[in-house]
């Protein structure tokens, strides 16, 4: 008997997944058939030994670090360097090849990462000695993913991140809040002690997002009201400037990598997807239906891809969209367990209508402009 197939596969133009499961690539196979179609795949060990991932290992260090190529030391120092490219490789391992804290390299970059953490609980160093409210977040995430959720050190950072949020509720760049400028924070003669932020002063979007994943990954975590909050936020900002400067276009949004790095709308929608975010909401509506937009006849996506150096990048893009979208579909068939966010708190730009969802997003707050003026009574997210 052939498999029915899922709503969220109808809604995109092409159906992505023949081209997912003809790729060639075992990994992208594998967790297409676990995550997309809810298939038993065998232990995830099966894909740790892989060419692309020995490679990346036999690279490591022996206190479980990877050497930064390249680097201006003006900037950082050789071992921050080392903290930031052993976050990068992480991602690989973790987000394509499925690494977790029973692999001893693994095991090794994890302690390498631990080891970077002040005693207040936020990884430090990449910004010099300044808090890093990205990066921190985007480390607990990756280390979350291995299994580290429930370490005492990855809820010490949990806990830091908490007690750094800014008034409205989300995150910024300590920093950032003081304008001071990036050429001036790292200079520790100047700046030597941690500047904390001004929590009067608005979130980014950049900030909220990238720390949003570490919450989203954690189970217990992402169900928080704190995790609630930033992603109202985040929806809310969707394909909005940042109200800083740091990738604040709206260009930003379409410009992608995976593993994530910064916030861009594929990051934006797999965290958002965790939370439990509804796609009632007009913001997430909108962007869904501007994503859908995007997609090409073989069924990826013409984002602008950054840090793009494997060829099948387009492919991983295409399954981390496909998750979001099976994520934020599943609920309709179980709707009681998911929290709606208000109509109300969706930010400027947006015009509610009434509880059937009959909103119209402003199409100047996506690239296009007033074109791309959606009415989502119409759009197939319902």
């Amino acid at each position: 008997m052939s498999r029915a197939v899922e709503p969220w596969r109808r809604t995109l133009r092409v159906d992505p997944l023949p081209l997912l499961l003809a790729c060639g690539n075992p990994a992208i196979v594998y967790f297409t058939r676990r995550e997309l179609l809810g298939e038993r795949t065998g232990p995830v060990s099966s894909l740790w030994d892989a060419p692309a991932a020995r490679r990346i290992l036999r690279g490591q260090n022996a206190d479980g670090s990877w050497t930064y190529p390249g680097g201006d030391e003006r900037i950082r120092s050789r071992e921050n360097y080392d903290q930031l490219e052993t976050f990068r490789q992480l991602g690989v391992l973790v987000e394509k090849h499925g690494l977790t804290h029973e692999h001893p390299a693994l095991a090794r970059a994890a302690r390498y990462l631990f080891s970077c953490q002040a005693s207040e609980g936020d990884f430090r160093g990449i910004y010099g000695n300044q808090y890093s409210t990205t990066y921190t977040g985007a480390i607990l995430e990756l280390l979350v993913k291995a299994g580290y959720g429930d370490d005492p050190r990855a809820q010490r950072a949990f806990r830091w991140l908490l007690a750094t949020r800014q008034d409205d509720g989300g995150w910024a760049i300590p920093f950032r809040t003081l304008r001071i400028p990036f050429s001036r924070f790292l200079d520790v003669r100047r700046y030597p002690e941690p500047v904390p932020p001004d929590r009067s002063k608005p979130s980014s979007h950049l900030v909220t997002g990238m720390v949003l994943r570490a919450f989203a990954a954690h189970p217990a975590r992402r169900r928080s009201p704190e995790a609630r909050m930033a992603a109202e936020l985040l929806a809310a900002r969707l394909y909005r400037r940042d109200a800083y400067g740091d990738r604040g276009d709206r260009r930003y949004w379409d410009r992608v990598s995976f593993p994530f790095w910064f916030t861009d709308v594929v990051s934006a929608l797999d965290s958002l997807s965790l939370v439990g975010t509804a796609t009632e909401v007009p913001s997430v509506r909108a962007a869904l239906e501007h994503v859908r937009g995007l997609q090409r006849a073989d069924g990826t996506f013409a984002f602008r891809l950054l840090k793009g150096k494997d060829p099948e990048l387009p492919l991983w893009i295409c399954l981390a969209v496909c998750r979001s979208l099976r994520r934020l579909w599943l609920p309709h068939a179980n709707a009681g367990r998911r929290r709606r966010l208000a109509y109300g708190r969706c930010g400027p730009g947006i015009t509610s209508g009434d509880q059937r969802g009959q909103a119209v997003y402003s199409g100047a707050d996506l690239p296009g402009g007033a074109e791309n003026v959606i009415d989502t009574r119409r759009v197939p997210w319902t």
